[in-house]
Formats: structure tokens, C-alpha cells, sequence
């Protein structure tokens, strides 16, 4: 099932996809979030996403036709967003760094969170260094807290596509300030929507790619992760509370603009696309003012 937030006749609200259209899940009867999107469906559990599958069969369900609503991120504030590093052999010896021992984690603040046809933009103190990064996304759906490698995927509600917009003035100036580098508003554009776990019974054989302009600049495969999904969420949940919602990218492989020779930065115009196979594709247009 894809579950998704969209907006129509100026209000937002949680919805499921069914071929081209839109089921609306608020209408259904079931909760919508403060932003009018999915977290309460998230924290409702697997007992929630029941309810939105008998809303998806229900033929007197309330419906609307994909092309006639916006598309919004799926939880437009999630709780926390934890990102993973150089989580790719490949990307490791693009960035010239070793292979990390352990996950590496980071963050980026959830204001950066857009949806997956937004606009990026960017304040002109970036000097235009801004790069692409293609990563799957993996949703939580319940309350984690040192959990098993065995056990994760239990915790997951399901996936989607990130790019992980990344500043690199800031994220390799002399304060290496990651967070602050990947986290300016709409640095975080993901989506279109949520495929729940059921049909992604395997997140590492998943194609992921980076289309720039028409031009293929990515193209890997989840079975390439340093670290798999399982390790991640075992990783980060030791002695931290992964909760409902929470977003968790999982790394890029191969190919990101600044280790490009001449290096590729995103530029006013540009058309970005990242998709990951099963699960779907975000186009984010550059705007800058």
C-alpha cells in the first residue's frame, strides 16, 4: 500500500493510492496529524494501516484523482530525521574517506522536510556548492529502543525516496558542520509516498538512481549498503528512542556532484530526479531567487 498527504481545495489531509487515484483516509474516519498528514496513521501502528487498507476497498470511499491534488511530504514534520554517511564502498573512495567501523549518523532538522515536486532553494552564502544525494528512506512505525539486527524490519511502517540535498561549503568547511550543511530549508525533499513494509519484504535489492537535467549521475543498488537496514536501526536505536515517524535515510552510493571532475553542483533551473525502484520517484526543480 502507498500511503501519502495531499493537499486539495486547500486542505490537507492523509490519503492512500489506488491505480491513479486517491483515497482520502481523513474522510475515511481515520486521524489526520497537525500538518494534516500521516504521523498519527504512523503512530497508530499495524493496526492503523489495517484500517487504511478497509478504507482502500471500501467502494464508497471518498476519492480523488491523482493529477488534481499536491502531493505533500508523507509526514511533513517527522519527529526526527536520522541520516546515515557513507554508507557505499563506491562513495567512500569518491569523498576519499575509509570506510567507516560503525554507521555514521547525522542529522537533519525537520524543517528542512519538503515535498517530493517542491522547489529547491538555498541562501546565496552556499556559493551554489550544493549537491545531489539519492537515498532510500526507511519510515518507522513503532516505538524502538535496543532493538535486534533480527528483529528491525519489525519496526519499519515502510519506504521512500530521499535526497539528501547537501551544502558542501558548510559540510567541509573547517567546522565540518554536517547538520547544518544537509539541514537549510528543503534539503530534505522525500516521497512521493510511503510503500508499507508487506511489499518490500527485501529493502536490499532495491535500484536507486540520480537523473540531473535528462543526465543519469547515480545508479546503484541497496545490496551495496556498508551497513543494511537492519544494522542501522539497531544501531541507532541503542540507547536512543527511535519513535513513529521518525525518517531514516540510508545512505548514497556513487557519483554525487562534488567529487565530479570538474564537479556538477545544482544550478538555477535544473531538474533533479531520484527514484528508487518498488518504491518511486521525487522531482525536485532548483529555484533560486
Amino acid at each position: 500500500m502507498k500511503l501519502l498527504t495531499f493537499t486539495v481545495e486547500g486542505k490537507t489531509r492523509p490519503g492512500a493510492l489506488t491505480g491513479d487515484r486517491v483515497v482520502d483516509l481523513a474522510a475515511a474516519g481515520l486521524p489526520a496529524g497537525p500538518h494534516g498528514g500521516l504521523i498519527e496513521i504512523a503512530r497508530g501502528g499495524d493496526a492503523m494501516i489495517e484500517r487504511a487498507r478497509k478504507a482502500m476497498d471500501d467502494a464508497k470511499a471518498k476519492s480523488y484523482a491523482l493529477k488534481d491534488v499536491k502531493l505533500e511530504a508523507p509526514i511533513r514534520r517527522p519527529p526526527k530525521v536520522l541520516a546515515v554517511g557513507l554508507n557505499y564502498i563506491d562513495h567512500c573512495k569518491e569523498a576519499n574517506l575509509p570506510v567507516p567501523p560503525e554507521p555514521v549518523l547525522f542529522t537533519k532538522w525537520s524543517t528542512s522536510v519538503c515535498g517530493p515536486f517542491d522547489d529547491l532553494t538555498w541562501p546565496a552564502m552556499l556559493n551554489g556548492e550544493v549537491d545531489y544525494e539519492v537515498e532510500l528512506g526507511v519510515v518507522i512505525g513503532k516505538r524502538a529502543v535496543n532493538v535486534s539486527e533480527k528483529d528491525a524490519l519489525s519496526y519499519v511502517m515502510g519506504y521512500t525516496v530521499v535526497n539528501d540535498v547537501s551544502a558542501r561549503t558548510q559540510q567541509f568547511a573547517n567546522a565540518k558542520q554536517w547538520d547544518r550543511g544537509k539541514s537549510f530549508d528543503t534539503f530534505c525533499p522525500y516521497g512521493p509516498w510511503i510503500v508499507t513494509r508487506d511489499e518490500i519484504p527485501d529493502p536490499h535489492v532495491l535500484q536507486v538512481r540520480t537523473i540531473l537535467n535528462g543526465k543519469e549521475m547515480q545508479n546503484s543498488n541497496t545490496r551495496n549498503l556498508i551497513f543494511n537496514v537492519n544494522k542501522i536501526i539497531a544501531y541507532a536505536s541503542q540507547g536512543t528512542t527511535l519513535e513513529p515517524g521518525d525518517l531514516i535515510p540510508t545512505g548514497t552510493p556513487f557519483g554525487v556532484g562534488f567529487s565530479r571532475k570538474p564537479p556538477v553542483f545544482l544550478q538555477d533551473g535544473d531538474m533533479c530526479e531520484c527514484e528508487v525502484e518498488k518504491v518511486g520517484t521525487i522531482k525536485n526543480r532548483v529555484r533560486l531567487k
